[in-house]
């Protein structure tokens, strides 16, 4: 099944080769593989191991000069896909990757739905480097509204009064997809007050983001909350292949949080973020299920074989791809 959309008027010429669409596809098939067989079973850190060195593995066969720029965590810390890692067979086009091997790592070891495996590969320095450890404001939208009709430091009873003038709908059909967490309370007390559905999700942001900008497939209108600032640059690059609106905002509220962004680059706190300043230039984006979700199929064990379900993107060329493989086993 392929889907085809372009944007209107000209385009600068593409960067990156579109041999590296599929490419990226076979690193995250056998990332979500080797998690697969974690499903269910209770132990993120093996599940998210596992994910890691398939990973690792497969992108040390592609021609690219890769730099990890969003990883696993520090060089000190993780043994593969850690920041600043060079990956890639050394030969090819300069590139910098983002990976999240493990998206929605308590849902793979529970076998809950949308859990999935990430890769994104972009531009030499056309992504925000961002430490695994911080935190992000976030809110999304989908295509088709006017810039700016949300803003990530109005109230939430202000964005979503906003998107619902601009939908020409009331606010008792507007759906926002919240983290299931503690520290959101009060917004999900707000937005409920306001009459708004709340879609709660324990885990997977980044499918969160990506679910409020197909809003004819899955009902939801807004993204809205913190999560984790390495998966707001993820959702960011598949946002940039469909369409829609996001910003970002860092959470630095500790000397140290602060120091560890400064290390990447970042020295001012308080900055937004656009779409763009996550994720700029080429982008190619791929996700493939784990387990069963609203965007791909999770993993089938078969006897002779595994059946794979990929949904894989580009910026440039606005195109969307869903790759359903059968591998031998």
């Amino acid at each position: 099944m392929v889907k085809l959309t372009k944007s209107d008027g000209a385009r600068a010429p593409a960067s990156i080769a579109r041999h590296l669409t599929l490419e990226i596809v076979r690193v995250t098939e056998r990332g979500a593989i080797a998690a697969a067989g974690w499903r269910g079973k209770g132990d993120e850190r093996a599940a998210d191991a596992a994910a890691v060195e398939a990973m690792s593995h497969e992108l040390s066969r592609i021609d690219i000069r890769g730099r990890v720029v969003i990883g696993e965590g520090e060089r000190d810390e993780v043994k593969a896909l850690y920041i600043g890692e060079e990956v890639g067979s050394g030969t090819g086009l300069e590139v910098d990757i983002a990976v999240d091997p493990l998206e929605g790592v308590t849902l793979c070891a529970k076998n809950q739905p949308d859990s999935i495996c990430v890769l994104v590969l972009a531009e030499r320095g056309g992504l925000l480097n961002v430490s695994r450890n911080l935190y992000m404001n976030k809110i999304a939208i989908g295509p088709g509204y006017p810039e700016d009709i949300v803003h990530i430091d109005a109230s939430a009873e202000e964005n979503v009064n906003a998107l619902a003038k601009a939908k020409g709908v009331p606010l008792s059909e507007i759906t926002a997809c919240v983290l299931d967490r503690p520290r959101h309370t009060s917004l999900i007390e707000e937005l409920r007050r306001c009459g708004v559905s709340v879609k709660l999700i324990s885990d997977g942001d980044i499918a969160g983001v990506i679910h409020a900008a197909q809003t004819d497939e899955t009902g939801i209108d807004i993204y809205l909350g913190s999560g984790g600032a390495p998966e707001g640059v993820l959702a960011a690059a598949a946002l940039r292949c469909i369409g829609g609106q996001m910003q970002g905002k860092l959470i630095l509220d500790t000397p140290e949080k602060r120091a560890r962004a400064a290390r990447t680059g970042i020295t001012k706190p308080d900055t937004i973020y656009s779409i763009t300043d996550l994720a700029a230039g080429d982008v190619l984006f791929a996700a493939t299920g784990i387990t069963d979700g609203s965007m791909m199929s999770g993993v089938r064990l078969r006897r002779n074989n595994v059946d794979t379900s990929t949904i894989v993107m580009r910026s440039w060329s606005q195109t969307v791809r869903w790759v359903n493989a059968r591998h031998a086993r």
